[in-house]
Parts: C-alpha cells; structure tokens; sequence
C-alpha cells in the first residue's frame, strides 16, 4: 500500500548554528517527508546562502545589510522571523537561535497556532508564563528538543493526565561539562578553547561554556517547570558523567522511567520533527557491553555556583530569571571573546540579580526591560 503521510513544511530558526544544521541534516536524510518553507540564519550569511540553494525556502530571513542571492531560477520573500512563522503554509517552527533572539518569533508562532519545536532554552528562562499562556490561548504547542527535556517527555507518552498526578519527580542529568575534574582553584586560568572541549556532547559556543558552569542546567530546571508544570521541588539534577541517560521521571509507586541513548542531538530532534513516530536515524546505536557502568553522582556546589543561582531566580520567578538569562548571555560572550574570566561569568550574574528591583507579575514589555537592564550592566562590569 502506498504512505500518503503528508509533507510537514518547517521554518528553522538559527539554521546556521549547530541545532539549524543538524534539523537539515535530518530534512536531508527524509526529502519526501519534509519541505523548507523559511531558513532564518543570523550573520552567517554564505553558510545561509548554501542552505537555501539547495532547500530552495519561499522565505529567508538575515541581520546583515547586504544583497542575497537565492541562486538561479529561485526567488525567495525576504521577511522578519515573526513574519515567516506566521505565514499560514507553515506546519512545525525549529527555534534554534540563541538567546533573547528566539522569544519574538516564538511567540509570534505561537499566536498564530502553531507547533514550536522550542531548542532555545532562553525564550522559556526568560518569559516562561507568557510563553505557556499564548500557546493556551492561541491553540499553539511547545515541543521539547533538549535532550533532557525530550526524555521526559518520552518517559510521559501514555501517562494519563496531564499534569501528570502520578509522578513523585523529574530527575534531568548533567554531564559536568569541560570542567567536572578540575581543581576549582584553577578556574580563573581557564580559556575560552578549554571551555569548549566538552567531553560529551557537540554542540554551539554559548551552551557549551554554559554546560561548564552548569548554568545551563539551571536553565533547563526553569524549562522544566514551564514545559511540565511541576515545582522546583520536583525536580532534581543528578551529575551524569556518560550523557547516556538522558532524564529520569519517578512516579509515586516508585517506578522510574528513563530514556537512554548515545548522545546525539539528532535523536531528539529527529523526535520533534517526527512525533508522533519513529524512524531510523544515523545515530550510532548503544553498545552496553562497551560502555561497562553508568555512574551518578552529586553535584558539587563550590565547583558548579551557577546551579543554584540559576535555581534560586527560577524560585524567585518574576523578572529575576529574565536577568539571570541576560546577564549570563552577555557574560558568556565577553569571556569567549577574551575580557573577562570564566570565574567573572557568576559574579557577572550573581551582581546583576543582587542589583535587580523584580517585578512580581511582569508583562512582556516590563520582561525586555529587566533584560535589557541586564545586559547594560553584564556588558560594562569591571572584570
């Protein structure tokens, strides 16, 4: 019998960066399942300029000032991000951009009812009751691509109920990043080309120098909050040195689910794009035999600070995650580009949330504000 299943026409956003890339590497390998309506790709533009000559989009969308040339024979509509997620062709929007960059056009897709397959952790950190309201209001879905997220979720498919009332807690595990094994008295030294040697994962600069400092956990615990509507004191994080188990969910009689895997992202984000069926992937199957033991761990506070702040503004809510989230973009970004050290990342966004005045209930208006506060003050500190 003939597979009529329909063609799912995406945009992606960010598709220049690792998590864009690695979406069209998925899109590549099912070209009768998927067709590019929009790329969005930031300042690289001849990396931008190769994806839509062989994608062929309706839609791009760039920062830079310069002329496109889509190649020959195509024309394209060059429009904003929130214009091309909005466009009524468009079945499935990958959020893969960095930062505050991604929250616009989320929302924007979200208002116009469609599916969000969200990899930008900062949109939900930052405005995480905002997003989940639109997406209730306007009849838009919020897909997870983290991997940590994304095995929650597996774990939850057949659960009844939704929150689920069976579950005693959401269990994510962290690797430990670059520096997991390095004496703390050493951590002003690091380098920026130390930070980014994860010893697991690849994936863009920014996540990974925040998977050092653990803050990028901290993040995924906000996620986590939002996307599954559980407590802070419902969820845990774990030190997980082999990034084979990817998140745990314990339920109230004492059964645990978890997803495992190799770690490569093009599992949950294959997932995202094709839930709710499975099909093959290129990621290396897992060899247990190889592996021997997977091993589990505490996570050490003096070594991983950023944890806790980040736990403590998603607890305090409000604007504070809004600064945690800008303060630490901008650090980051000052310490890959050599002025400030990787010590200085924390004490960048541990002042910049001291300084805050928050606002209890904020709007979006009052949310950019408190990040843009932020920002001024993580780019002028003093290292």
């Amino acid at each position: 019998m003939a597979d009529f299943r329909p063609v799912k026409r995406l945009v992606v956003l960010g598709a220049t960066g690792s998590i864009g890339c690695q979406t069209l590497d998925i899109i590549r390998s099912y070209p009768d399942r998927f067709e590019v309506a929009g790329l969005a790709g930031g300042r690289n533009l001849p990396l931008l300029t190769k994806q839509v000559r062989e994608f062929r989009p309706a839609m791009v969308s760039f920062e830079e000032e310069a002329p496109f040339d889509p190649g020959p024979g195509h024309t394209v509509t060059l429009c904003s991000m929130e214009e091309m997620v909005a466009d009524p062709s468009v079945d499935l929007v990958m959020v893969g951009t960095v930062g505050k960059a991604g929250l616009p056009a989320t929302l924007a897709a979200l208002r116009a009812g469609k599916a969000v397959a969200l990899a930008n952790k900062e949109v939900l950190v930052m405005a995480g009751a905002i997003v989940q309201e639109t997406a209730r209001r306007y009849g838009g879905t919020l897909v997870p691509v983290d991997s940590e997220h994304s095995a929650i979720w597996q774990c939850l498919v057949g659960e009844p109920g939704n929150p689920w009332p069976a579950i005693r807690r959401l269990i994510l595990t962290a690797s430990g990043g670059a520096f997991r094994d390095m004496d703390p008295d050493l951590f002003p030294t690091v380098t920026p080309e130390q930070a980014l040697r994860h010893p697991t994962w690849q994936m863009g600069r920014k996540i990974t120098v925040d998977s050092a400092t653990l803050m990028n956990k901290g993040f995924e615990v906000i996620e986590a909050h939002w996307l599954f509507g559980y407590g802070f004191e419902q969820i845990e994080v774990v030190q997980h040195r082999e990034s084979i188990l990817h998140s745990m969910v314990e339920f109230r009689d004492g059964s645990i689910k978890a997803q495992l895997g190799v770690p490569d992202m093009r599992v949950p984000l294959q997932y995202a794009l094709t839930y709710p069926e499975r099909w093959p992937s290129p990621a290396a199957a897992t060899d247990f035999l190889k592996l021997g033991s997977l091993t589990f761990e505490p996570v050490d506070a003096r070594r991983f600070p950023c944890l806790p702040l980040a736990l403590q503004a998603g607890r305090s809510g409000g604007t504070y995650p809004a600064v945690l989230s800008a303060a630490d973009e901008v650090a980051v970004g000052r310490f890959l580009d050599g002025e400030i050290r990787f010590t200085d990342i924390y004490d960048t966004v541990a002042e910049a949330l001291d300084r805050h005045s928050p606002i209890t209930m904020p709007g979006l208006d009052e949310i950019l504000a408190a990040d843009a506060t932020a920002r001024r003050f993580a780019s002028t500190r003093a290292a």
